[in-house]
C-alpha cells in the first residue's frame, strides 16, 4: 500500500479512501485560510453509545482557535452531501461542554459549511470556509453552548448510522 506523509502531523499514513481530500483540505486550511498546523487536530476520537455499547470513531479534522474548537470537518472521497448529517452530529457530540459552531463536509475541492446549532447550510464552496482571521473576529460573538441532553441519544444514533465504515476500525 502506498504511504504518504500527513501534511499536519508529518506521520506516514496509508493513501486510501478520502486521504487525498483530507491532505488537500489540510493544506488549504494552512496555506489559504491561515490556520496554524497546531490549530488543526487530526483523527479526533469520538465515542458514541448505542443500545448500551460504545462505538469508537473519529472526526477527520477539528480546527481550534484560542483553545476553542470552532470547526469539525469530514473529508470524503465521494459525494459531500452524503456526509453532511454525519459531521453535523459529530460537531454536536464531540465536545462534552459545547457544540462546535461549524460543521464542514468536503472532498478537498468542494465543501458544504453548516451552522451546527441550526443545521443550516451557510456556505457551498471551499472559499466559504472561514479564514483564521475571520474566526478570530467572530470568536467573541460565537455561542459555545452544550447540546440538548434530551436529544443526545438520537444524535448518537444518527452519527453511528452515517459513520458505520469508520466505527471500531
Amino acid at each position: 500500500m502506498e504511504q504518504i506523509k500527513d501534511y499536519i502531523t508529518g506521520k506516514d499514513i496509508d493513501n486510501v479512501g478520502p486521504e487525498v481530500s483530507r491532505q488537500s483540505c489540510e493544506k488549504f486550511l494552512v496555506e489559504t485560510k491561515g490556520y496554524k498546523k497546531n490549530e488543526i487536530l487530526v483523527d479526533v476520537p469520538l465515542t458514541v453509545r448505542f443500545k448500551g455499547d460504545d462505538y469508537w470513531s473519529s472526526i477527520d479534522l477539528v480546527v481550534r482557535v484560542h483553545e476553542k474548537a470552532v470547526m469539525a470537518i469530514t473529508c470524503v472521497a465521494g459525494s459531500i452531501g452524503s456526509y453532511e448529517r454525519e459531521i453535523l452530529a459529530g460537531a454536536r457530540l464531540l465536545q462534552d461542554d459545547y457544540q462546535i459552531p461549524f460543521a464542514v463536509s468536503t472532498d478537498g475541492k468542494n465543501a458544504v459549511i453548516m451552522d451546527t446549532f441550526s443545521g443550516r447550510t451557510i456556505g457551498k464552496n471551499m472559499s466559504d470556509i472561514f479564514s483564521r482571521e475571520k474566526i478570530k473576529k467572530m470568536l467573541p460573538d460565537l455561542t459555545f453552548t452544550p447540546f440538548d441532553k434530551t436529544k443526545k441519544e438520537r444524535e448518537m444514533i444518527i452519527y453511528r448510522s452515517f459513520n458505520m465504515e469508520k466505527i471500531n476500525r
